[in-house]
């Protein structure tokens, strides 16, 4: 009997490791689970295992020797961990492996010279690593090598000349890997598509010899090579990419490097020939506009006979195509239409217009692709991807990508289900596993143009997330204990079959749990500051839950206000049965909220745990949530000192929870709907049942920056890297704070008619009518103020969270906004502006009526 182990759990102690006797288990599929621990000898005895996957956890140690004795293993996929250690001379013993992957870990040693024994394999990817030695020659004999990168490698010695006899080898990376001598002639290699041996120490010529016709990328970049181009790449008609630069190369350019190319509109050529000795040209200096040219450092820059030099020896000569996001949605949809708080959005190139559903988001990212402009490549691997998997082209979407380092393609990509005559939403479980599995057994058909790829995640939420099982405490997963049962129904026939929990140890670490773990249908929790109510209390307080005293719903229940026994206004959250507020963020919200203190977070009275309910009970906020003042049905409005205020308060209670809560915390969940107001406009964070705790000490003493667990928040607010990676940061809430200002400034929803608000306001902002988007309700206001407002909203929603600054400055750039408003609107004390005053927050002395659209009120420090 086989089993196939999928995707069971989150965090463990301890996992399934070793199934003997009559077992037969065939895949280990365990990719981004946030497993940390050492992997266990006793993986070597999966004897049927071909699939071993651990991609992307937190794993350390050595790989174990012993996974050399599973001959029947076809893929083995450790990247993305921290094991360290050398490569065992076992793996050699793989003779049916396909695929090796254990990049970007912290792998030492040398390359065994065992791994020539690896007949099979095709993709050999040990980059991003701490190799050393010499390359052994002996791979020359891995006759069905498709893809050889070591980039980033401490590798010393040669470029081993046999290197010219693989037969099929179609990209060569070995970039940044510390490599001396000379370049070798590699013509003889019929199907090389991309060769990457920049940032070495080779010296001596280029080799003349032609390489083949399918050449897309040449990039021999920072070394000591000298002599002269070889003409022969001026007969290469795929070619896209030539990096030459920083090197020692002399003579003359050969022009007919592009004037024998025959270009189409698609077609791009990068000449990058910087900081050499190159004193002429060969032909006219006349590239075609698809054709970029960098001369920058050269003799010819000084040659003032001929002609347009200077257009190309400039520091400005052209720029790597870094394509931004893109979308190919024009619907107009109605905006209520789709349920947006449970993961449905309109399918971009849906056959039946409006067609409603919820995707599978997929991090994707292409290594080392053969092209360097993608957008002629669109449709095309559109029509790749959905063929392989089986789909419509409709059912892709690809939401954004970005050029990395590497170079590679990273992508964010969802597949809708398909429209059927019951028009469908959601994939079944048996859809979701099989496009999961094609993924993940690299089932794709070969593709030279768009090289290998790596799965980066493969993210489940909404309608899917029931596949996904979040463990924290310290008994086994409801997943485990599937798998447990399903071992010992395959192991009935034989009494000595042995079912170990090997694999994974979880290492003991530093957490701030919870007053109480340990739940059961009743929790009793007792919390210095947090009151515990009957439930005949609640009932009291809200007349018997009447309809009249609702004052809100959301995805977890009904909000109440509520009048308590000592005449206190409360605001009480009901959970309805079957709610998404589970036990967990229940008691995550009672335990975060009883520790927390600020005049901008919402304060919790108590709670109520009585009779099968969960209610929890607030401080009133009489004017609502942020989101109902900005919302097209609101009939007054805010204007825009007020909406800055508002701003810099959320900014306040949110850079108290990341810099001086003990330890800090990540919100996780922040939008407009989030952000409550009381009687005087102060802003106050609230909801806490998605929060997570700050990463503390790991086990060398450092701090992680971030926190690996699966994605959890609202569309439209949620962070692309955090979508992409699973990795939680304090820059994940500035990004959706940065979604929040731009809701402020523009009155619109952050996902609506199709479109996204991030991406309009950046086309808005680009083409210079931003101020044709800014929320005409709120009045007049100083326009250099809003322009830095919005300067501020697009840095907090870059892709990149290096990009993004920091709650304080977030805080900082806001108060310098405030100090910029006109004497007859804000007057804000110097004391205020700094933070280092410590000031929780400025709060307005005006009346409601005072805030509506048209006068600006006056601000006082509070």
């Amino acid at each position: 009997m086989g089993i196939r182990v999928h995707q069971i759990g989150q965090e463990f102690y301890a996992w399934i490791s070793g199934l003997m006797g009559t077992c037969t288990v065939r895949e280990l599929q365990l990719m981004n689970m946030n497993l940390s621990g050492s992997l266990a000898p006793e993986l070597g005895q999966l004897s049927h295992l071909k699939i071993l996957d651990f991609m992307w956890n937190d794993l350390n140690g050595s790989i174990p020797k012993e996974i050399g004795n599973i001959a029947s293993l076809e893929l083995l996929l450790l990247n993305g961990n921290k094991l360290s250690g050398s490569l065992p001379d076992e793996l050699g013993y793989l003779s049916n492996l396909n695929r090796l992957q254990v990049d970007q870990n912290q792998i030492s040693g040398t390359i065994p010279k065992s791994f020539s024994n690896l007949s099979s394999v095709k993709h050999l990817h040990l980059n991003n690593n701490s190799i050393s030695g010499q390359i052994p020659h002996e791979l020359s004999n891995l006759s069905y090598l498709l893809h050889l990168i070591l980039d980033n490698n401490n590798l010393s010695g040669y470029l081993p000349p046999e290197f010219s006899n693989f037969p099929d080898l179609r990209i060569l990376s070995l970039r940044n890997c510390s490599l001396q001598g000379a370049v070798p002639d590699l013509s003889r290699i019929p199907s090389l598509r991309y060769l990457d041996l920049s940032q070495n120490q080779l010296t001596g010529s280029i080799p003349s010899n032609k390489l083949s016709n399918n050449m897309t990328t040449i990039d021999l970049s920072d070394n000591n090579l000298n002599g002269s181009i070889p003409k022969s790449f001026s007969d290469l008609p795929s070619l896209q990419k030539l990096s030459l630069e920083n090197n020692f190369l002399t003579g003359s350019i050969p022009a007919n490097i592009w004037q024998n190319m025959s270009f189409s509109s698609a077609t791009r050529l990068l000449l990058d020939l910087q900081n050499n000795s190159l004193s002429d040209i060969l032909g006219d200096l006349n590239p075609p506009e698809n054709v970029t040219l960098r001369l920058q450092g050269n003799p010819i820059c000084s040659n003032q006979n001929i002609q347009n030099i200077r257009q190309f020896c400039g520091s400005d000569a052209g720029g790597d195509d870094m394509p931004e996001s893109q979308t190919n949605s024009t619907m107009i949809c109605p905006i209520q239409a789709c349920p947006v708080d449970n993961y449905f959005e309109y399918v971009p190139a849906s056959p039946v217009p409006c067609f409603c559903a919820s995707p599978l988001r997929i991090g994707y990212r292409l290594k080392s692709p053969s092209f360097s402009y993608f957008p002629p490549y669109v449709y095309p691997f559109e029509m790749y991807l959905t063929s392989s998997l089986n789909l419509d082209l409709y059912q892709l979407s690809i939401e954004y990508y970005v050029w990395e380092k590497g170079p590679r393609l990273r992508m964010y990509l969802k597949l809708f289900p398909r429209v059927s005559d019951h028009h469908s939403s959601t994939f079944n479980i048996s859809e979701i596993l099989r496009i999961r599995g094609i993924f993940t057994s690299w089932e794709f058909s070969g593709s030279d143009l768009f090289g290998p790829y790596e799965l980066l995640n493969f993210t489940l939420l909404g309608p899917y997330s029931y596949v996904n099982f979040e463990t924290r405490g310290k008994s086994l997963s409801k997943g485990i204990l599937i798998a447990i049962v399903l071992v010992a129904i395959a192991c009935a026939v034989s009494m000595s079959a042995v079912v170990t929990l090997l694999i994974v140890r979880r290492h003991a670490r530093y957490q701030h749990t919870l007053s109480r773990r340990h739940l059961s249908s009743k929790i009793s929790i007792k919390i210095d500051g947090v009151k515990s109510f009957t439930f005949k209390e609640m009932a009291l307080a809200t007349e018997e839950f009447n309809s009249s005293t609702q004052v809100g719903q959301g995805g977890y229940g009904k909000v109440y206000k509520g009048i308590l026994s000592d005449n206190t206004i409360v605001a009480i959250k009901r959970a309805m049965e079957g709610s998404l507020q589970g036990k967990k963020e229940f008691l995550t919200e009672i335990e975060m909220l009883s520790r927390l203190h600020h005049i901008n977070l919402v304060s919790l009275v108590g709670y109520c745990d009585e009779k099968g309910e969960q209610m929890l009970v607030y401080e009133f906020m009489p004017n609502g949530t942020l989101q109902n003042w900005l919302s097209a049905k609101s009939k007054e409005t805010l204007n825009f000192g007020v909406r800055l205020c508002i701003a810099l308060g959320s900014a306040k209670g949110i850079l108290y929870l990341h810099t001086e809560a003990h330890p800090p915390i990540f919100h996780r969940d922040i939008k407009s709907s989030n952000i409550l107001l009381d009687s005087k406009f102060t802003a106050k964070v609230a909801d806490f049942g998605l929060s997570r705790l700050a990463p503390v000490l790991d086990d060398e003493g450092a701090v992680p920056n971030h926190v690996s667990t699966i994605v959890k928040g609202t569309p439209g607010y949620l962070d692309p890297e955090y979508l992409l990676t699973h990795k939680l940061t304090d820059k994940s809430d500035v990004y959706s704070l940065g979604v929040v200002f731009l809701e402020i400034l523009t009155g619109m929803k952050p996902i609506s008619h199709g479109k996204n608000i991030v991406r309009e306001v950046n086309l808005a902002h680009q083409s210079g009518v931003m101020f044709s988007i800014i929320d005409s309700r709120m009045g007049s206001y100083p326009s250099e103020c809003v322009e830095r407002f919005v300067a501020l909203a697009l840095r907090c929603c870059q892709d990149r969270p290096e990009e993004r600054p920091s709650m304080l400055d977030v805080v900082r750039e806001l108060e310098n906004i405030l100090q910029m408003m006109p004497e007859t609107g804000l007057n804000i004390s110097s004391s205020s502006s700094a933070y280092a005053s410590r000031d929780p927050y400025i709060s307005s002395n005006v009346s409601g009526g005072d805030l509506i659209s048209g006068a600006i009120p006056t601000i006082t420090p509070r």
